[in-house]
């Protein structure tokens, strides 16, 4: 059963939509992320590009540029790249969920920490 946290990121990155950006597209050093009462600061990169891509509802320039730089505090370039794929094929991230597979559970782990990480941020969005 997922955490109802993880669902909703889960739900903000399928409502986002994606292909994977260009392989020319340089990921972009982390801004801060938002802090309660600051004026928030975004961040591109692969994730936020896939966000975008399909202009879906819920899919801003601001909610998909903090979820990237969620991203970029929790997953690693790699990491990132894999995760593009999810917002078209969500189903995905299940298969990783329930997998065996020892790299796929220490994906997942680190999942939920950009999950998390990116909930606490964007979720006000």
């Amino acid at each position: 059963m997922l955490r109802p946290s993880l669902f909703c990121v889960i739900l903000v990155l399928s409502a986002c939509g994606g292909r994977s950006p260009a392989p020319s597209q340089p990921i972009v050093s982390p801004p801060p992320l938002p802090v309660a009462g600051a004026p928030a600061q975004f961040a591109t990169g692969p994730i936020g590009t896939a966000c975008l891509v399909h202009r879906r509802p819920g899919a801003t320039r601001e909610r998909c540029g903090c979820i990237q730089a969620a991203a970029n505090q929790t997953l690693s370039p790699s990491q990132q790249q894999r995760s593009v794929r999810f917002f078209s094929e969500p189903g995905l991230l299940q298969d990783i969920r329930q997998s065996d597979n020892p790299a796929n559970r220490t994906f997942w782990e680190t999942w939920n920490r950009f999950a998390d990480t990116a909930e606490t941020f964007c979720g006000g969005l």
